[in-house]
């Protein structure tokens, strides 16, 4: 055997283990990846198949209904709650809530990101540190103040809330405006443009994708929110959060048809799921293109 043989015999001998622990490694990260997703899918699954029993019969009863009660969606719809109604309203207080978050977070970011002031890092530390503050430590005092200016069941708090902006946004819009070709923003300057106007003609305009994430990440928090709109909504002016996490209960309130209640938190998920799909590409974009340089 020619020393040129023994020689690629001895490099397949010392890659063979690396390529193994490799493949096994590999091999390693997917099972977990699939137990994940199981997990994930599994109460998603599990609602699906008990929203189709019988409404009269609970829980029990074999993995797969038969018959398949499709029924109770048209219960869910219209039959036990006006679902169309508080629909609307949640559609409505989603949209109130994300459109000022996103264009007030968005024109933080650019102030964190392009203008140079002194204390300008201290205050976007600041910023952040405000995300380790309990909400219940700053919503008591919001309350008394909604309670006394009567804003308490309307719509107002989550507007004023959205001009505040969200230290996550801002995060996420200034680590984009940072990384943002810095040549544009000069030739706008020399043309005689002002800060507010380079934001508006030239950065908002680039930030399709990092829009597009903040959009969904707000849109969809406010969307299954229970905890602020059963607070400070009531009557006809809350959200579906509250209303199905309340059940489906008969006309005397003492029998609770949990089939149907399922039902109404498939048709409750089903859009905001479908808008994550159908703007996926867009979200994954907007986070990944952001970096992690400032």
């Amino acid at each position: 055997m020619s020393s040129l043989a023994l020689l690629h015999r001895r490099r397949a001998g010392r890659r063979r283990p690396w390529t193994l622990r490799r493949t096994s490694g590999r091999v390693a990260i997917y099972a977990l990846l699939l137990l994940l997703v199981v997990v994930f899918i599994a109460p998603i699954a599990w609602g699906v198949l008990e929203s189709l029993r019988d409404p009269n019969a609970g829980l029990l009863g074999s993995l797969i209904p038969h018959p398949l009660h499709w029924s109770n969606y048209r219960l869910a719809w219209s039959g036990l709650l006006p679902f169309a109604h508080y629909l609307k309203n949640t559609v409505v207080l989603s949209i109130i809530y994300t459109v000022p978050v996103v264009f007030t977070s968005a024109l933080a970011g650019y102030g964190f990101a392009r203008h140079r002031a002194r204390g300008r890092n201290v205050l976007f530390m600041c910023v952040l540190a405000t995300t380790l503050v309990p909400f219940v430590i700053t919503f008591i005092p919001q309350f008394v103040v909604f309670a006394h200016v009567h804003m308490v069941n309307t719509y107002w708090p989550w507007f004023l809330w959205g001009l505040g902006g969200v230290p996550f946004l801002i995060f996420l819009f200034r680590q984009f405006y940072a990384n943002f070709p810095s040549e544009l923003h000069d030739a706008a300057a020399i043309d005689g443009c002002g800060s507010l106007r380079i934001f508006l003609w030239i950065y908002l305009p680039n930030s399709g994708a990092v829009l597009a994430a903040g959009t969904i990440v707000m849109f969809t928090w406010v969307w299954g929110d229970y905890i602020f709109p059963a607070l400070l909504l009531y009557d006809n002016q809350t959200t579906l959060g509250p209303k199905i996490a309340g059940g489906y209960t008969n006309a005397t309130g003492s029998f609770a048809y949990i089939p149907v209640t399922l039902a109404g938190a498939m048709l409750f998920t089903l859009p905001v799921v479908l808008l994550f799909f159908a703007l996926q590409k867009k979200l994954a974009r907007g986070i990944v293109t952001t970096g992690l340089k400032g």
